[in-house]
């Protein structure tokens, strides 16, 4: 059955409000941050995801775009938009591939996701459901604990997803600052909700691929592609969970050992 407003608020239903998180922090490079950029455009431009948001009850979807980096720093680069034609889907990626790639210090996963609170509370539609993907390379170093927030925000009915990229290993100044097991820290520390995932990228060549099969899955919870190179997450696990502090302490250990010189 198809629902046009939302209940007492006046609000037009949706099918999902979703909150893209995008990591610019400065330990991705130049390079990967513009294969990121033009991920999702290629996405919104693609048929698949236009036929997936007219698939559903309503038939459209809201999305925001915002990129983050350390505490503080979050920019709503897209405001909310509804997507539910061609010309909807054409004009979201056209505006996103014009907007310049911005770049900045530290990773604060939880400021990220205290935004996308406020993004829902100031949203113009009403979701049958309500998701944040959050991508990046590193652990949370700044602001909050991240699991706080995230549990703060799945107690609040929202999904927690994540996408993680491991294209760098060993050297380099942000050699430092790496999780081997970045996708494992994801499933503990921040992906949370009912069908919660993480999708992980390995190699430059699986941004496009990733994105789109991880905005499928977020819109009409489409299994995963068989043969395509990359790996979906469950939820949580039995037994030793991550250290949701790992990055806060490798960032400390960083900073005394540079004291020391």
């Amino acid at each position: 059955v198809m629902r046009s407003h939302g209940p007492a608020l006046g609000k037009p239903f949706v099918d999902l409000e979703l909150v893209l998180a995008v990591d610019v922090s400065l330990s991705m490079d130049f390079d990967e941050q513009r294969l990121q950029r033009e991920g999702y455009v290629a996405a919104f431009r693609d048929p698949k995801l236009l036929k997936a948001i007219q698939g559903g009850p309503n038939g459209r979807i809201a999305v925001t775009y915002v990129e983050w980096a350390g505490a503080g720093i979050q920019s709503v680069v897209m405001p909310w938009r509804v997507i539910a034609k061609p010309a909807d889907a054409q004009a979201f990626a056209d505006t996103l591939a014009e907007q310049p790639i911005r770049r900045a210090r530290m990773t604060s996963i939880s400021g990220v996701i205290k935004v996308a609170q406020n993004l829902f509370a100031q949203s113009p539609v009403q979701g049958l459901r309500r998701v944040i993907d959050v991508s990046g390379d590193g652990p949370n170093n700044s602001g909050s604990r991240v699991d706080a927030a995230r549990d703060r925000l799945v107690a609040a009915g929202v999904v927690v997803n994540g996408l993680t990229i491991r294209i760098k290993s060993g050297g380099g100044a942000y050699s430092y600052f790496d999780l081997p097991d970045l996708d494992l820290y994801y499933k503990d520390c921040v992906i949370g909700g009912p069908g919660s995932f993480v999708l992980s990228i390995r190699k430059k060549s699986e941004f496009a691929t990733a994105i789109r099969q991880k905005l499928l899955l977020e819109i009409a919870d489409l299994a995963p592609t068989p043969g395509e190179p990359i790996r979906r997450i469950g939820f949580r696990s039995v037994g030793q969970r991550y250290d949701c502090l790992i990055g806060e302490k490798q960032w400390q250990r960083y900073l005394n050992e540079r004291d020391d010189w």
